[in-house]
């Protein structure tokens, strides 16, 4: 892609009117986290993973990058795995968050979403709203981390802006799938207001189609194709199941 080497990852059969799923792993994780839940799909489904530029087996991005970059990178992978035919797109965290923003302008290659705990479309909002400047201790620390974060420092390079708008992604299937074990909670005196605002982040997704629908993996913290792969499994097959229909 210009250039850089991009790791990518297939397995399973192509099927005629089916489209190929493709893994998306969230920041600072390879293809190898979704390792499990490609074998698993792969034995009915042509699925793919890739990683992002800075991660895995993938070249460094020469300097920092954007959204729409990971976007253009994303539609390279595309093109090689899937040619002009449709994809399902299921992405965890960061690659939730980078497929929900692909979708609304590539509708005639998306025909289905899953967002297995996404970041919130206004995720650094949220955190400074909820940790003011003056916190100190644990509060603090997550403040900046997560600013650092969000301003390129990560293995990415990624840029990532708050951005309310939800646009839509057409009349496809949607799951959005939130975590259900309150690991935000656990952040003294601001946790469950953390807690509070990513549910909030997550229902705003909802947004991207009609046919959106939002569920809580119960017994998972962030992870929840680690925790509960067969939760992001069985998803993913309902998705394609409907976006082939």
């Amino acid at each position: 892609v210009d250039g850089a080497s991009v790791n990518v990852s297939c397995s399973g059969t192509p099927s005629d009117g089916r489209p190929v799923i493709v893994l998306m792993a969230g920041m600072g994780d390879g293809l190898d986290t979704l390792a499990g839940v490609q074998e698993s799909l792969a034995e009915d489904e042509r699925v793919c993973s890739y990683d992002r530029l800075g991660e895995g087996e993938s070249d460094q991005p020469e300097g920092l990058q954007s959204i729409d970059d990971a976007g253009a990178t994303l539609t390279a992978v595309l093109e090689d795995v899937a040619g002009d035919g449709p994809v399902v797109l299921a992405g965890h965290s960061l690659g939730g968050l980078i497929a929900a923003r692909y979708a609304p302008d590539h509708q005639d290659r998306v025909s289905g979403l899953v967002l297995l705990d996404a970041t919130s479309p206004t995720m650094i909002d949220d955190i400074t709203g909820v940790i003011p400047e003056s916190a100190t201790g644990e509060g603090a620390e997550v403040r900046a981390q997560n600013l650092a974060i969000f301003q390129g420092e990560n293995p990415e390079g990624i840029v990532i802006d708050s951005d309310p708008e939800v646009r839509p992604a057409g009349d496809i299937p949607v799951e959005v799938i939130q975590h259900g074990v309150r690991y935000l909670g656990e952040i003294a005196e601001y946790g469950d207001d953390l807690e509070r605002v990513w549910t909030e982040g997550q229902e705003q997704w909802l947004a991207l189609s009609d046919r959106s629908r939002l569920s809580t993996a119960e017994e998972s913290g962030h992870y929840i194709h680690v925790d509960q792969p067969d939760v992001a499994v069985e998803a993913i097959r309902r998705v394609t199941d409907e976006a082939a229909a």
